[in-house]
C-alpha cells in the first residue's frame, strides 16, 4: 500500500512542502511506496513555492480510506485533520507544535514533536546523512518552508538552527536569501482572487478556550493595506463562516511582515474582552494594531483567554 503523507487543513507553504519532502524521503531513500496529498487549496505563497521548484502540485484528498497508511506532517490536531484520522493506519507524524491530544493510532508509531520552527527542519535533522542526498528542488522547498514559518526570521518562533540550515540551503542554491524570500512574501500578499470566506479559512486553525469555540485566522502579508481595505466584508462574512464552521468567534490577524506588528479585526464586544485578556490592549475601533505580534503558534494561541 502507497503511504499518503499529508498536512493540516488550510495548507501553507510548510503544509505543502513538507509532505513533499517526506514522500521523497521515504520513495528515494526507503525504498517505500509513498505519495504526498493535501487536505485543501494552498495558499498562494505555498502554490508559488511548488510552481518555483518544478514540484506537481499535490492531489487534493477529501476521503480517505479506513486502513490507509498514513504520515502526518506539520500538525498532531485531530481538528485538522480528516474526520476519520483514528480510523487510518497512521504511522509517524512530524510535527513542531504543542501536544493537542485526542489522535488514537493502531499500534506504536513513530513520533518527532520538537520545538523549531518549521517541520522541514525536523526532516532535514531525521534524514542524518542522507539528507546530502537532497536534490536541488527538495532544498529548494526546505528553504521555502524555514523562510515562510520564520517570516525570514522575523518571527519569534525561529531558532538559530532554523536560521543556520537556511542559509547553508540558500548558499548551495546560490540563491539570494532576502530575495527570495520577498518573491515569497509577494506571492502571499496577492489576495485579489480569493472571496472573504476563503481569506478566513486561508490559513486558520480551530481553538477553544474555556468552552468557547474560534476560529483563529492569520494573513501574513507584506501590503497590509489590500486586506484592511476590506474590512467591512471581511466582518461581514465572519457570521457565515463561524455558522457554516460550527465555532463561536472567528479572530482574524493581520500580519504586517516589514513592520513586525499584527492588526486584530474587532467586531464585538466578545473580541474586545479576549484583546483585553489576551494582550492587555484596549480597542476602542474595530481594528487594533498589536506591535510585536507575528506568531500564531507562539504569542497568539498560548495568549487566548475569554
Amino acid at each position: 500500500m502507497t503511504t499518503l503523507v499529508f498536512g493540516h487543513k488550510s495548507p501553507d507553504t510548510d503544509s505543502t512542502g513538507s509532505p513533499i519532502i517526506w514522500a521523497w524521503y521515504l520513495n528515494e531513500i526507503k525504498g517505500e511506496k509513498a505519495e504526498a496529498v493535501l487536505l485543501g487549496e494552498p495558499n498562494t505563497e505555498a502554490a508559488f513555492v511548488v510552481e518555483k521548484w518544478g514540484c506537481p502540485k499535490p492531489r487534493i484528498v477529501s476521503e480517505f480510506d479506513a486502513g490507509q497508511a498514513a504520515v502526518i506532517v506539520d500538525t498532531n490536531n485531530p481538528a485538522e485533520l480528516p474526520d476519520n484520522v483514528n480510523d487510518l493506519d497512521v504511522q509517524a507524524i512530524i510535527d513542531h507544535h504543542k501536544l493537542v491530544g485526542g489522535l488514537e493510532t493502531k499500534g506504536p508509531i513513530d513520533i518527532t514533536i520538537r520545538p523549531l520552527a518549521c517541520t522541514a527542519t525536523i526532516m532535514y535533522d531525521l534524514m542524518g546523512d542522507d539528507a546530502v542526498k537532497m536534490p536541488d528542488w527538495v532544498k529548494g522547498l526546505t528553504l521555502s518552508c524555514i523562510l515562510s514559518d520564520t517570516l525570514e526570521f522575523r518571527s519569534p518562533t525561529t531558532t538559530d538552527h532554523d536560521k543556520a540550515l537556511a542559509e547553508k540551503l540558500a548558499s548551495e542554491l546560490n540563491l539570494d536569501l532576502g530575495a527570495y524570500a520577498s518573491e515569497m512574501f509577494e506571492a502571499k500578499s496577492d489576495i485579489s482572487a480569493f472571496s472573504d470566506a476563503e481569506l478566513i479559512r486561508m490559513d486558520s486553525k480551530e481553538y477553544e478556550v474555556d468552552g468557547t469555540k474560534f476560529r483563529v485566522s492569520v494573513l501574513e502579508t507584506t501590503a497590509p493595506k489590500l486586506v484592511l481595505d476590506r474590512k467591512d466584508s471581511l466582518m461581514a462574512s465572519f457570521k457565515d463562516v463561524e455558522a457554516e464552521d460550527g465555532v463561536d468567534q472567528v479572530l482574524l490577524f493581520v500580519v504586517d511582515i516589514l513592520n513586525e506588528e499584527a492588526t486584530l479585526f474587532v467586531p464585538n464586544d466578545l473580541v474586545k474582552t479576549v484583546a483585553a485578556k489576551s494582550f492587555g490592549a484596549d480597542a476602542t475601533s474595530d481594528l487594533l494594531v498589536l506591535p510585536g505580534i507575528m506568531s500564531r503558534k507562539k504569542q497568539i494561541i498560548p495568549n487566548l483567554k475569554v
